[in-house]
């Protein structure tokens, strides 16, 4: 699909026109489209392979969408692999569709999204080379981008190694859509390494960009606090093969080790962002206070863990409506499928910005 559009404008009964075939967005300027428009209602997922999800868990998920109705939904880990053949530079863009079950699936996964409610947004993907990671960024139709990169670093050609960042701006904010990389087991490069890595550049990110507010959502592989895990004793004892790493801080589950913990709060700190279901959930919730869950069969069964978030700028904190996560019950009810539910957040209008209802 097209990564970049014509904004699409309203007739005078706040219908929405076609867009016209040729032209860039960017060089729009009728009288509408300098309108500041904001999106106010966000979905994130970790959909733990979105074709799986479109071919075995479709009309759910439509009646979600549809109920809730969100400007912008953000996935991760959509597991489908970039376009390009085997042994050649990847368009991390654009869906594979080079071998017979590529471009089926590809077939199959447009012909649903074509259809309401997904065929009323616009998509973005960013991929990676092979079934795995990866995201994707639906924004309504009536919403006007003015922005779309792939990267921390902003640089138009470049996507994050697979497929892991979407940023897009408006008007008046940016959303920043992540599928962070889970920190391991051990001290090596594809496990702490990496993840300090990332923290790193995130932290830059979020201290360098503070001219427009700024909504991070995404699987953030992280449970800040014990409050955001279910049974905190056994995920700070947790071991893989009894490997005990060479420092303290980096011992237990991935995404609840103190190293991990301590540098998120530092990139919320430095970063003077809110976590928005904890600024109005002050209580834990054993029933429905986690985004992800363990399976149910085995020793994570009823072991949950808060790793998906909204995190906003201050600035906007006095907005935030709501912030809810929709799955709950050790049989992932509300899961559609994945092992993470979706979580949601609703921004009030800003007071000096023209807001329309969107389509």
């Amino acid at each position: 699909m097209k990564r970049f559009f014509q904004v699409i404008n309203k007739d005078s009964d706040g219908s929405c026109k076609k867009p016209k075939e040729e032209g860039n967005y960017d060089n729009a300027t009728d009288t509408d489209t300098q309108k500041k428009k904001e999106p106010l209602k966000f979905v994130t997922w970790n959909a733990n392979s979105f074709y799986l999800r479109v071919k075995n868990n479709f009309p759910e998920l439509c009646k979600f969408v549809t109920s809730f109705d969100p400007d912008v939904i953000a996935i991760q880990e959509v597991r489908m692999p970039a376009a390009g053949s085997k042994g050649t530079p990847k368009n991390q863009g654009e869906l594979k569709d080079d071998t017979t079950a590529s471009r089926e699936e590809k077939a199959a996964l447009m012909r649903a999204l074509s259809a309401p409610p997904f065929g009323n947004y616009r998509v973005w993907w960013s991929l990676a080379d092979s079934k795995y990671a990866g995201t994707a960024l639906f924004v309504k139709k009536c919403f006007k981008p003015k922005n779309v990169f792939f990267n921390l670093d902003k640089i138009a050609s470049k996507h994050e190694p697979d497929g892991r960042v979407i940023l897009v701006e408006f008007e008046t904010l940016r959303l920043l859509n992540t599928y962070v990389p889970n920190n391991g087991w051990k001290e090596e490069p594809n496990s702490f390494q990496r993840r300090r890595k990332w923290d790193k550049r995130v932290l830059e990110f979020v201290t360098q960009n503070s001219d427009k507010p700024l909504i991070w959502c995404g699987d953030l592989n992280v449970s800040h606090e014990e409050i955001d895990v279910s049974h905190p004793e056994f995920f700070s004892a947790a071991k893989q093969n009894g490997y005990v790493p060479p420092n303290k801080e980096d011992c237990g589950q991935p995404g609840f080790t103190l190293s991990e913990r301590r540098r998120f709060g530092n990139i919320l700190k430095e970063g003077q962002l809110v976590d928005a279901y904890r600024f109005l959930h002050k209580d834990k919730d054993m029933e429905r206070g986690f985004s992800w869950s363990g399976n149910p069969i085995g020793k994570y069964r009823g072991k949950r863990m808060r790793i998906d978030y909204f995190l906003v700028s201050e600035k906007l904190k006095d907005r935030i409506v709501a912030c809810e996560m929709h799955g709950h019950g050790i049989e992932l009810q509300g899961f559609y499928g994945s092992d993470h539910c979706p979580v949601t957040l609703e921004l009030s209008p800003s007071s000096n910005t023209q807001n329309e209802n969107p389509e």
